[in-house]
């Protein structure tokens, strides 16, 4: 095995990494011994998994950030075509998103053709009569605009829609994916077969019919897993892996997304297989949906870093009766844990209010860091409820901060310095608003009134007197 490694500083591209390379880099980079022996000869984590590693073997992975683009499903269901892929493309263009850094167009089910594989190929076949170029055609249209294109399938015998799912079938999908030029695969969970029993245990879910206790744990769940059980063990676990194996197996880099739905503490093995995962059930447009998944959300963030990411699911924003506050909070939220950022709306009838949102620079930039890859986390809370307050860092050495009010009228909402990580007490900094770009200096005690079920989003940087 060769591995050549190259700074980001020498402008290299640091993109793509090969799958093993990636699993071989946290076993080791998130070892105490070895974290301690980077250190001391100045080498942080960031620093060593923000590196270029060429390997003799296996194929690249995209995934290092957050994926940010848009998804068809959230808009459109199964009513889709390449008419409609191709005209949120160009609204992405037009709306300043593709510069912002939205670069993926993702097609989601009920894209190919319902009843059968090809009799021959066994390869899926796209419906012509909704992309008429096939999906080739219309990945090769969409390369050329600049953009990668993703595509879904089921780890079952069909796709939530009914279409042919790849379980059994991962090797001539994922080839077939690699043929036409696919960048991205969302694999999801739905129609899984008899001859693969459900898990023997389950994480704890307190959105599936179970209560909530401290710290998100399920009380009286009579399928907890024991402590320490090897969730790797799990069907779910297996299921997965045969395609993630397959996309390996593949000459052409395909990030691999997963959408088991919090199954099985994926959290605790994603990155072995995937570059992101979603934590928990759907989402929909409605304010409490939102919330519930921040909640949930908000314990599992130790597993989120480059190459490895807690998916919360598309956006709703700019569906349903979410207020341009909830949107805020939607989309700040979603940003500072690191989730893959997919607009999932019809771009060309959403008001400019909610593309000012999309575009939100200070968001954006803590979401795409190269330097830092961890996620913002709560402070200022007791682990049973929403988290009201987030900070996280800037590879700049800036910190950024959230304050969340979730209640139904306005609240005052306050940070002291020394709450907040590289402040002190009685000192001054300099503050940016997220959402206005004004900046001031503010000493002792960062305050504001927040509207509600909005979020102030600011942005903490040098000393000021």
């Amino acid at each position: 095995m060769y591995i050549g490694m190259h700074n980001m500083e020498m402008g290299i591209n640091t993109e793509t990494i090969a799958p093993r390379e990636v699993s071989f880099l946290h076993h080791i980079l998130r070892s105490s011994t070895n974290t301690l022996i980077l250190r001391i000869f100045g080498i942080s984590f960031a620093k060593m998994i923000t590196t270029t590693a060429v390997l003799t073997f296996g194929s690249a992975v995209r995934g290092r950030l957050p994926a940010l683009g848009w998804n068809s499903w959230n808009a459109y269901r199964c009513d889709i075509n390449e008419a409609k892929v191709l005209s949120a493309a160009k609204q992405i263009q037009t709306l300043g998103l593709q510069d912002a850094g939205y670069e993926y167009i993702n097609i989601d089910d009920c894209w190919s053709i319902k009843d059968a594989r090809d009799p021959t190929t066994q390869r899926i076949q796209p419906d012509l009569t909704k992309f008429p170029r096939g999906i080739n055609g219309l990945v090769d249209e969409l390369h050329g605009m600049g953009f990668k294109v993703g595509i879904y399938s089921d780890a079952g015998t069909k796709t939530c829609g009914g279409y042919p799912g790849s379980l059994y079938f991962e090797d001539i999908d994922a080839a077939t994916f690699a043929e036409w030029g696919i960048d991205y695969l969302k694999y999801d969970n739905c129609n899984v077969p008899s001859s693969w029993p459900s898990d023997e245990y389950h994480n704890c879910h307190p959105d599936y019919n179970h209560p909530s206790g401290p710290n998100n744990t399920c009380i009286g769940d009579p399928k907890a897993a024991p402590p320490g059980y090897d969730w790797t063990t799990s069907n779910t676990f297996k299921r997965f892996k045969r395609m993630g194996d397959a996309l390996a197996k593949q000459n052409r880099p395909i990030l691999y997304s997963l959408c088991e739905w919090g199954q099985a503490a994926v959290e605790t093995w994603g990155s072995q297989i995937a570059q992101s995962w979603r934590v928990t059930d759907d989402i929909f447009p409605y304010w409490a949906k939102v919330v519930h998944i921040i909640t949930y959300s908000q314990h599992l963030l130790n597993s989120v870093d480059f190459f490895s990411h807690n998916d919360a699911d598309m956006l709703d924003l700019g569906n349903g009766n979410l207020t341009l506050a909830e949107s805020r909070t939607h989309f700040a939220i979603w940003n500072a844990m690191k989730s893959p950022i997919l607009i999932g709306t019809d771009l060309a009838v959403l008001k400019p209010q909610f593309v000012d949102i999309l575009r939100n620079k200070v968001l954006l930039q803590f979401s795409q860091d190269k330097d830092i890859g961890t996620p913002a986390t709560p402070f200022k809370w007791d682990y049973t409820a929403p988290a009201e307050y987030w900070q996280g860092g800037f590879g700049n050495g800036e910190r950024l901060v959230l304050m969340v009010n979730y209640a139904d009228t306005t609240a005052r909402k306050s940070v002291n310095w020394g709450e907040v990580k590289g402040t002190e007490k009685g000192r001054g900094y300099v503050v940016t608003d997220g959402w206005t770009g004004k900046s001031s200096c503010v000493k002792n005690t960062l305050s504001g009134d927040i509207e509600a079920h909005d979020t102030g989003v600011y942005v903490v940087g040098r000393r000021c007197h």
